[in-house]
Order: C-alpha cells, then sequence, then structure tokens
C-alpha cells in the first residue's frame, strides 16, 4: 500500500482542481467568473470566497456567471444544498454553479440536492488532484443553472 492509512474525514481536503480539468471546463462553458471555495494561492476564478469568509453563509444568489466549487469531498450535503438553493435554471441563466464531487449517485446528498436539480457530467477520465496519481472514485461535475440530465462527458 503506498501512502499513509488514513480514516473519514482525516484525508488532505484542500487539493487544488488540476489546470487542464479547469481549462476543459473553461473550454466548454467559457471563463469561470468566481470561485467559492479557495484560497489565493488556488482560486480557479478571479473572485473567490476563501475559508476565513464562510463561503456556505453568504448569499450566492447575488453572484453572477459561472461559479466554480470544489468542496471539501468529506463534507459534500451542506455544499450541494448551498447549490440546489442558489440556482435556477432557464435558457440563458445568469448563474451557472459548477460542483466537482465524487460520483456517488447512491449518496443521500445526490439524491436530494443533485438528482434533477443539475446537468451531471460523469467524467470520463480520472483527475489527479496531486498531480501525480488519479483520484481513486469517479468524480462527476454537476451543473446547475443548466437543464438536468446526466452525460459521460469525455473532458481530455
Amino acid at each position: 500500500m503506498v501512502g499513509a492509512a488514513h480514516h473519514r474525514g482525516e484525508s488532505k481536503q484542500d487539493y487544488a482542481t488540476p489546470p487542464e480539468f479547469i481549462a476543459a471546463v473553461v473550454e466548454r462553458f467559457g471563463r469561470l467568473d468566481f470561485d467559492l471555495a479557495a484560497s489565493a494561492a488556488n482560486a480557479k476564478a478571479p473572485q473567490f470566497f476563501t475559508e476565513s469568509v464562510d463561503s456556505l453563509a453568504q448569499d450566492w444568489t447575488l453572484l453572477r456567471g459561472n461559479l466554480w466549487l470544489n468542496p471539501p469531498f468529506s463534507r459534500i450535503e451542506p455544499w450541494a444544498a448551498k447549490c440546489a438553493a442558489s440556482a435556477v435554471w432557464s435558457f440563458k441563466p445568469a448563474r451557472r454553479i459548477f460542483l466537482l464531487v465524487p460520483a456517488a449517485v447512491g449518496a443521500n446528498w445526490h439524491a436530494k440536492h443533485v438528482h434533477e436539480k443539475a446537468l451531471v457530467l460523469f467524467l470520463n477520465g480520472r483527475i489527479s488532484f496531486d498531480g501525480v496519481n488519479g483520484y481513486p472514485k469517479d468524480c462527476c461535475l454537476a451543473v446547475f443553472g443548466e437543464k438536468p440530465g446526466y452525460e459521460i462527458w469525455r473532458w481530455r
């Protein structure tokens, strides 16, 4: 076994989204305007909320454009709930929220906050958050503000 053993919630939770995946998102949907959970070192958009601001306490409905979110995978439900509550689907959305998470379609948070509320893109091609190893689970990108549905996305 490579790496240290860890328990749920004890693993590193602040990996940045790899630039090649962000480039694929931008190519498909356009530039990212706001990062909802970032640091100055890993922000994927010109404007962002840091941990000290408490993104979950902010009113995301005041934001416009493409909003990026790669939340801590140990605590997805409050982030998914906030995405669903802050998104409005229309043919020309004023706001899209991109939620990058493990593809846990059997999870309660997925059933309550993602299913039939977002376009879910199952990622064909593993993401490497550390630049070395592929993430060991399948991931998906839930796009709130797009017509709900499911698709396999070959992003590479």
